[in-house]
């Protein structure tokens, strides 16, 4: 007899990002802007602002369209799960807002004529944590080191020579998030 198949909800924190993501867009979309600039994008205001604390974690919900939504939810949905299975939903929720505050908090320090908004961040972290799922004490693993090379090396190449509208920086800063949660979370096991 052949087992029923059924959907399951197998990543919440993966996919609450995902949902929340396309609410903000599409909310971003129907208030043409309003609704990311008041909630989903970080940018240089007062310190002292409840909102400005806020935007740096709900920042990383928010996307310029939805090209740029569909791009980093594809990498989040296919990288996410697996780490969430590794790691746990809380620990990768830590990770995520980790890197959600540390990006913002270079934005507002480095770049404060420039906004943030979008899943990028969290979603290099992921693609330099992953590269930790075979890791084992004294040894650093090699995709660790070419995923680094290949991903944070490009977005160097391109902040520094390629002028678009894209946070080559937050890139970066999710990558390192990414390999120094995934060498702690390791070294922590072991």
């Amino acid at each position: 007899m052949k087992k029923k198949l059924k959907v399951t909800f197998n990543a919440p924190v993966v996919l609450g990002i995902a949902a929340v993501s396309f609410a903000a867009t599409l909310l971003n979309y129907l208030t043409g802007g309003a609704a990311g600039r008041a909630l989903f994008m970080t940018y240089h205001s007062k310190l002292y602002s409840p909102m400005t604390w806020l935007r740096a974690f709900t920042h990383i919900f928010g996307h310029a369209d939805w090209t740029h939504l569909i791009g980093n939810m594809s990498f989040l949905l296919l990288i996410g799960p697996m780490l969430e299975e590794k790691y746990g939903s809380r620990t990768l929720a830590e990770v995520v807002a980790i890197t959600a505050v540390a990006t913002s908090l270079v934005n507002y320090v480095f770049f404060p004529t420039s906004a943030l908004c979008g899943a990028s961040g969290v979603v290099f972290a992921f693609i330099i944590l992953s590269s930790f799922t075979s890791f084992k004490d004294g040894e650093i693993p090699l995709t660790f080191i070419l995923v680094s090379v290949f991903y944070i090396g490009q977005q160097v190449f391109e902040g520094v020579f390629v002028r678009d509208n894209i946070s080559n920086t937050a890139h970066i800063v999710g990558g390192i998030v990414g390999g120094l949660c995934g060498y702690a979370l390791n070294i922590r096991k072991e």
